[in-house]
């Protein structure tokens, strides 16, 4: 019996011990970013006696990390200071290539440009070839480490462009076979659009309108031709060293003097893309030749000047053109019981056979929460429930160990009986 009382009192001392122990670590970790709050759940254990059970064995403890919970999302100053609204894991990697599951995001590019939150892990994510998705990795460990410096300069080649011109109905009509797009140099109006090549060197454009005779219907008629301006002739325009570019015919309504056919022009830009050139806001009218918008995309190289996270997991490199260049795809990771993740140090965690394996997805999709940039998660801590709880696994103990001391007063007492 006396056995009994010891060895129950004992357990009981160590549980409300642990019980202490779980508080103490959740009370140093309540400004810890992604901290999950633990518990301590206590099971009684009981001794089988003859196939009866016999109440006696005290107590065993075992501490839960309630991974699920979700802190509150508070603000930070670095682009890359990353925050979880609702389910996953950020995937990191340490210093040896281990894998683990974080919610601490407070990702700063280390002296290589990885990105490596407080604790000394990297952020992995799936790299994107050429701006769009590669292929999913095939596990949660494949991915690459998160490298924000990897980036150059950057040239973008032109693949569209407006240019919106006003041309005079007064104008003379030109003679056909004279026209620059048959081969003459004869045109009406000039203007000039600058694009870029695949290098993101600028070609400068030059655009010849010329007026034709009505078509059939009574329609005014223009012609645009374009030439490459680094084949013009020493003193500029023609002759050309190369054929025209593109041409094309315009027509119009006579009334409005709005665009009505051949608005759209497909340009081979040299050493670069083709280039499609929207003139649908072209007009003819009663007035002088004026030129209202010309512009197209593309840029020359730019210097990368930061970088951009967003709510899908895209991280982008930005450029001192003002264009973006998405590089990543930071995935978030799930599995079916968080909570019985394996807790290893530096708020990460490990899968186990009974939170089951993660599987990886986009964040917003299936299930899995948004990410957002500049912005932490806070420990799920609540610092006046710990205080109470403190109080309670010190009473607790205390109760305990007056019932080992009244134990080890009843051993006394019997043993000196059996003596007498």
């Amino acid at each position: 019996m006396s056995s009994t009382i010891f060895d129950s009192s004992v357990l009981g001392m160590s549980a409300q011990a642990n019980w202490l122990a779980t508080i103490s670590q959740n009370v140093a970790n309540s400004s810890t970013p992604g901290y999950k709050d633990a518990e301590t759940e206590f099971s009684s254990l009981v001794d089988q006696v003859g196939g009866a059970n016999a109440p006696g064995l005290g107590v065993s403890t075992s501490t839960l990390s309630l991974n699920s919970l979700q802190g509150s999302i508070t603000g930070a100053s670095a682009v890359t200071d990353l925050a979880i609204q609702g389910n996953g894991f950020f995937v990191v990697t340490d210093n040896s290539g281990n894998s683990y599951l974080t919610r601490s995001g407070s990702f700063v590019p280390d002296a290589n440009g990885y990105l490596v939150n407080a604790q000394g892990y990297y952020l992995q994510a799936q790299a994107l070839q050429g701006g769009s998705p590669g292929v999913a990795p095939g596990s949660w460990v494949d991915m690459p480490r998160v490298n924000v410096n990897q980036a150059g300069a950057q040239a973008v080649p032109s693949t569209a462009g407006t240019l919106s011109v006003n041309l005079p109905s007064t104008a003379a009509v030109v003679d056909p076979t004279s026209t620059p797009a048959a081969g003459g140099a004869t045109y009406t109006n000039k203007t000039s659009l600058v694009a870029y090549d695949n290098s993101g060197s600028p070609v400068t454009l030059d655009i010849y309108m010329t007026k034709l005779a009505n078509d059939a219907n009574g329609n005014p008629q223009w012609q645009a031709a374009v030439y490459n301006q680094a084949n013009a002739s020493s003193g500029g325009g023609f002759p050309y060293s190369g054929a025209a570019l593109a041409s094309q015919t315009l027509s119009f309504n006579p009334a409005s003097g709005q665009v009505t056919n051949g608005s759209s022009l497909s340009i081979a830009v040299p050493g670069g893309q083709t280039m499609s050139l929207d003139m649908s806001a072209t007009t003819q009218l009663a007035a002088g030749f004026t030129v209202n918008s010309a512009t197209t995309n593309g840029n020359a190289p730019a210097t990368v000047t930061g970088v951009s996270v967003g709510s899908d997991g895209t991280l982008s490199f930005l450029y001192s053109s003002g264009t973006s260049f998405p590089a990543y795809s930071i995935l978030l990771a799930n599995v079916a019981s968080p909570d019985s993740l394996t807790s290893v140090s530096g708020t990460a965690f490990s899968p186990n056979a009974n939170s089951g394996q993660p599987l990886v997805y986009t964040p917003g999709t299936l299930g899995a929460g948004t990410i957002q940039s500049s912005s932490l998660e806070a420990s799920t801590v609540d610092l006046s429930s710990q205080l109470t709880s403190m109080i309670q696994a010190q009473s607790g103990y205390q109760a305990n160990s007056k019932v080992f001391q009244a134990g080890d007063d009843i051993f006394s007492v019997l043993n000196k009986l059996g003596g007498q």
